[in-house]
């Protein structure tokens, strides 16, 4: 599944394999239960055990992988009550940053929101998920660029993983993309208003839809989820 020419020498080895990884479990290339093994891994990727290692604490982290003592380290099934908690997180934070985003934002940063907006259309037109999955990260990363605020994209980067194992399994039926790019198009027209509360309610209306996702999808695939 990997190769070390997915590598580059540009940044720390153990933060590309996380990143690979995370990937890989989120699209559902490695389902929940399965064990993930140190050891093929690092021959995969062609480096030791250690960035391996450093790769599974992080998942951990994220909530990804279960490392078990003696037994290994297990890909998690998905957590319906830590999707609901990263919601209601990733809400609080989003809401308050959108708006000072809406009285911040300059006719620069609507073009590039714009511009993300334009290729999620053609992500979707070419049904690729995992691109406009990316592309939709990249929006609300958009957002809190506007307002420098770094630490905040890295707080939801970390909370949203179980998150975005439900967004990948209901893009193709229960939550299109193209009712994603309405929603993110909703947000654009209150920025460019500038108007703080109406961005945040389409913020909110946005983040929220997938408490309703959930539901469907932990019924379709039942064998995936935990409460």
């Amino acid at each position: 599944m990997f190769k070390s020419a997915d590598l580059n020498i540009s940044e720390p080895v153990n933060q590309q394999i996380y990143r690979k990884l995370r990937k890989a479990i989120i699209t559902c290339q490695v389902l929940p239960g399965v064990l993930l093994s140190e050891k093929e891994i690092s021959s995969q990727f062609n480096v030791s055990r250690q960035p391996v290692r450093e790769a599974f604490i992080k998942l951990a982290e994220a909530g990804l992988v279960q490392i078990l003592p003696q037994r290994g380290t297990f890909v998690t099934k998905i957590s319906i009550k830590k999707v609901i908690d990263g919601q209601f997180i990733r809400d609080a934070v989003e809401c308050a940053i959108i708006r000072q985003t809406a009285l911040k934002i300059n006719d620069s940063d609507i073009l590039l929101l714009q511009k993300n907006i334009d290729e999620q259309k053609e992500a979707n037109k070419h049904k690729n998920i995992q691109y406009f999955l990316e592309k939709d990260d990249e929006f609300h990363q958009i957002l809190m660029n506007v307002i420098d605020c770094q630490m905040a994209w890295e707080t939801v980067e970390n909370i949203k993983a179980m998150m975005d194992r439900v967004r990948f399994l209901s893009l193709e039926k229960i939550s299109p993309p193209e009712d994603l790019v309405k929603q993110h198009e909703k947000i654009l027209i209150a920025l460019k208003n500038h108007d703080p509360d109406l961005a945040a309610i389409a913020q909110h209306e946005h983040l929220s839809a997938i408490l309703e996702t959930i539901k469907i999808v932990s019924k379709q695939k039942n064998e995936w989820f935990v409460d």
